[in-house]
């Protein structure tokens, strides 16, 4: 399996800006647990970040052809990219939109993720553990989990 995951503006700086919303851990370190995820699980993972849209839009339609799943938090542009709205629509497989606070609770400007409308799922407020939760549920989506976690991990209630 093939996992892509893509970042949005500012999201270089997690760690430090507004860790009252965001929390102190850096980027750096969600990449670290995602690979060792992505290892635990057989995957291939790509991650990325970049502060700009068209570079991003370039990430999402390269995932076309690079990617099983998409898992992406686009930070500030979830508000704003109908350009990244469009690649969006154009891939595929599975994608996953991950905001590390819940956006459903913070003020007007950063409560409705335009992107939400081309996605799977959306996982908010986990902070950056909603990256392994994406994750896995990119793995359960395809079947591909590993059969040593307990059914309820792998296939949830039945």
């Amino acid at each position: 399996m093939r996992i892509m995951i893509i970042n949005g503006p500012n999201l270089n700086l997690l760690g430090v800006r507004e860790p009252h919303i965001y929390g102190t851990t850096t980027l750096d370190a969600v990449k670290v647990s995602c690979e060792e995820f992505a290892k635990f699980a057989g995957a291939q993972l790509a991650f990325h970040q970049s502060n700009h849209e068209g570079v991003l839009v370039d990430l999402i339609q390269s995932a076309r052809t690079d990617a099983d799943a998409l898992i992406i938090n686009p930070a500030a542009y979830s508000f704003t990219s109908i350009a990244m709205f469009d690649a969006m629509k154009i891939f595929e497989g599975p994608i996953y939109e991950v905001h590390i606070s819940n956006i459903h609770a913070r003020d007007e400007l950063h409560r409705h993720s335009k992107l939400s409308a081309a996605v799977k799922a959306v996982i908010a407020g986990l902070g950056p553990y909603g990256y392994i939760v994406a994750m896995q549920a990119a793995f359960q989506g395809a079947g591909k989990l590993p059969a040593g976690l307990p059914p309820a991990m792998r296939v949830g209630p039945k």
